[in-house]
């Protein structure tokens, strides 16, 4: 069995505790022992990683993620990529996701039918590198809103990116079809969006048809993410147990008070990195802040950051993740999210790193497993150069993610090969980074 050990690192187990400089022992896909400096791991028969005081933390889990979308300034562009380059894209994506650090995600809906499904299936079966994923459905709506991009001599599916329904029986016929082709959960528009040209605090779907949709869900075992920025489409998926809720930005108090209510059975990826990036970053592809501020995101913004800082002080589990693979905010950008969440959400760094880590594992239903450091989980792990605690802009710079580990395997190495000798262990003369906190552990045991 693979060992492989990293020693000499500051230990940030993801359970937003202080860190500690420690030892990680790996034995094929999994974690077998973390240890407090002074005490060490057994580095026989494994591949020593010295760490030199740099900073290891579980894998990152990008809870709202969208493969397909390619990067343009559009939504219309989504849709006109064909369907072989399409898949293409969402291979490279994917690499690019597992290089940044993100060893999980949650798909959010996928531009065609089957781009999510065939990705992970693809990524499961070792064919290309990803991270772990759960394959959402296409987004469905309905006729108007958000994702029904036809015109009167289209058909549905010649533009739209979503599944467009109308009525209790069309939503019946879509989510079974998703179901068939294997998805993990099933992805809802229950509002609107500013950039399609209508209003997010609109709902469109009746509640018949919302309750059809909860009603195939667990009929066969799945799960539902909603597109949710209205204050009535967050009421929704509370009363029909729609676990993923994208957005949140205008819940009002009582929409606040049953979330909180069900916070055990919530997840909220608002996506705020959206609202400020279009706000503030897409001048040059045409949506300056004045023309932001037009279309409603300024305001969105302003709200949403209340909204959100009042569900961390009532506990609701807020993740990072939303709405990357546009122009202004391409994939693999997405650790922009952590300080936003620090400076809009009211979040401390190690609560915004637990988001990303604790907080992922139990939104890809694996909470006794996945992010966390320790004993008996998997092995997903990364090592960065610098402290994201300090920066946590350190988790956006490709050259800092140093070392990437999935399932115990690992698929980036930037990391300086030293010696292994004992001059980088207690006793030897090691570099003052480890010295030094080789003496903050001992000073904190005495």
């Amino acid at each position: 069995m693979t060992r492989t050990a990293f020693t000499n690192v500051r230990i940030f187990d993801g359970s937003g505790a202080d860190t500690y400089l420690g030892d990680v022992l790996v034995e094929g896909k999994r974690i077998v022992q973390v240890t407090r400096l002074p005490e060490r791991v057994s580095t026989d028969d494994a591949r020593v990683i010295e760490g030199r005081g740099r900073f290891l933390m579980p894998g990152m889990t990008e809870a709202h993620t969208h493969f397909s979308w390619n990067d343009q300034p559009s939504l219309a562009a989504i849709q006109f990529m064909p369907p072989e380059e399409h898949m293409l894209w969402c291979v490279r994506v994917a690499k690019r996701y597992l290089d940044m650090g993100w060893t999980s995600a949650i798909g959010a809906a996928a531009a065609k039918p089957r781009l999510d499904v065939v990705l992970r299936n693809a990524i499961d079966a070792g064919e290309f590198p990803g991270p772990r994923y759960l394959a959402g459905s296409q987004e469905i709506t309905t006729i108007g809103a958000l994702g029904d991009n036809t015109l009167p001599h289209m058909k549905f599916e010649e533009l739209s990116f979503g599944s467009v329904c109308s009525g209790p029986e069309e939503i019946r016929r879509s989510a079974r079809t998703f179901i068939k082709y294997g998805v993990d959960h099933l992805k809802i528009n229950l509002s609107g969006e500013y950039i399609a040209g209508l209003p997010a605090e609109m709902s469109p779907f009746a509640e018949e048809e919302v309750a059809m949709l909860a009603q195939e869900a667990k009929r066969y075992g799945k799960r539902m993410a909603a597109h949710a920025r209205s204050s009535e489409s967050v009421k929704q998926c509370v009363r029909h147990g729609i676990e993923m809720v994208y957005h949140a930005s205008f819940a009002d108090e009582e929409a606040l008070d049953m979330l909180e209510a069900a916070k055990d059975k919530h997840f909220v990826a608002p996506g705020i990195g959206w609202l400020i990036r279009t706000t503030y970053h897409a001048a040059e592809f045409g949506i300056t802040e004045a023309v932001a501020t037009q279309m409603g995101y300024k305001r969105e913004l302003e709200i949403a950051s209340a909204s959100l800082r009042a569900m961390h002080q009532r506990g609701i589990r807020i993740l990072p993740g939303g709405d990357y693979g546009f122009a202004w905010m391409p994939h693999g950008t997405n650790a922009n999210d952590l300080q936003y969440f620090v400076d809009y959400i009211g979040m401390t760094p190690a609560e915004a790193l637990r988001a990303a880590t604790q907080l992922g594992g139990q939104i890809m239903q694996r909470p006794d497993e996945l992010g966390l450091l320790k004993a008996g989980y998997l092995a997903d792990i990364v090592l960065v150069d610098g402290n994201p605690l300090e920066n946590l802009a350190l988790l956006t710079d490709p050259a800092k993610i140093q070392l990437v580990m999935k399932d115990g395997a690992i698929h980036k190495d930037c990391a300086t090969p030293v010696p292994d000798d004992a001059a980088l262990h207690l006793g030897g003369t090691s570099s003052p980074l480890v010295e030094e906190g080789v003496k903050e552990a001992l000073a904190e045991m005495l």
